[in-house]
């Protein structure tokens, strides 16, 4: 069958994209052909896949019909989210400013599982997120921290990690405490510079308005009108888990970040982020949200990187690893 699309010349200069790039991952992932012609597009294929190809087409119509910019990764996770996405998700999602970079990047939700997440954040006073790295957890968290900080809504921003990676021990590492725990938190500040910029981080560090810290040093506190995000959460225990989630005091908000398939724990031990996940899984207040392959916003390859050891995990983890060793 084929399809007939009328819209404007802009919109579909947009659509195909540099050198038709965009259209044609279109045509190679539908199994269609797309022709502009006498100012329509054509859409021509198995009435199944034409449809679908439609879809795609009007949501990227709707994204730039909305001033957004149509990218690779928007066309691709257009396709991706081919039999799930509402009409105008993509135009939704462009227009969910929460802040801007230093160098002027809109900082915004990019695919459906991080635009609930966000909508989780401003909904609930405690968030959890787990998924793979890339999809924006730790970095959709500090943003909408920095937000609620700088429209004064919260009076201080802290940040922490268990800093148990990689089996290493702080006290069995050279040098003084700083030069210990700044390894693990690292990834924290980096988020901090891009969103905030090094110079305005620095000032309200030394003023005491933003504190990025090892999780130990949550202990006996109570944080009050403050935005704690405790990141690489299934690196916690049980009580320690416990023990930040009581630290919460009035006027704040926690987001918890995590990915439960990649654990440093003892292979005995137990996570915190997975024994938080049954436990406070129906209270009030408290929103968990689950991340996948498809939110993850870097290179292609990551993405493929990820699904493949999500299939993989699915069948085990360790079933598969000596396939070829013989039986005796």
């Amino acid at each position: 069958m084929t399809h007939i699309l009328d819209l404007d010349i802009d919109v579909q200069r947009d659509i195909f994209g540099s050198k038709d790039n965009y259209i044609r991952k279109i045509e190679k992932d539908l199994k269609v052909a797309v022709v502009a012609r006498d100012g329509v597009i054509k859409v021509t294929g198995e009435e199944a896949d034409v449809r679908k190809a439609v879809g795609i087409i009007e949501e990227l119509a709707d994204l730039s019909r909305a001033g957004g910019e149509i990218m690779d990764q928007s066309v691709d996770y257009a396709i991706e989210m081919k039999d799930e996405a509402e009409p105008g998700m993509l135009a939704d999602f462009d227009k969910d400013m929460i802040c801007h970079t230093v160098s002027g990047k809109p900082v915004k939700p990019k695919t459906l599982g991080q635009k609930k997440y966000i909508d989780a954040i401003r909904n609930n006073l405690i968030v959890f997120a787990n998924g793979p790295a890339g999809t924006g957890k730790t970095f959709l968290a500090m943003a909408m921290a920095i937000t609620a900080f700088q429209n004064k809504e919260v009076e201080r921003i802290i940040m922490t990690r268990p800093a148990i990676e990689a089996g290493e021990k702080l006290g069995f590492l050279p040098g003084d405490l700083q030069s210990k725990v700044d390894p693990y938190l690292r990834p924290l500040y980096d988020a901090l510079y891009q969103i905030m910029g090094a110079e305005n981080f620095k000032r309200n560090m030394e003023n005491g308005l933003i504190e990025v810290a090892p999780l130990a040093y949550m202990r006996g506190r109570t944080l009050d009108n403050a935005y704690i995000i405790l990141d690489e959460a299934q690196n916690t225990t049980p009580e320690q888990m416990k023990m930040f989630l009581t630290r919460f005091g009035f006027g704040s908000h926690a987001i918890i970040t995590g990915d439960a398939s990649q654990k440093d724990l003892a292979p005995s031990a137990r996570s915190g982020l997975d024994v938080a996940m049954k436990v406070l899984r129906n209270v009030d207040g408290i929103s968990f949200i689950n991340l996948t392959a498809k939110d993850v916003v870097r290179h292609p390859l990551v993405q493929k990187i990820v699904k493949a050891y999500e299939e993989y995990e699915k069948h085990g983890r360790f079933e598969h690893r000596y396939p070829n060793r013989r039986k005796v």
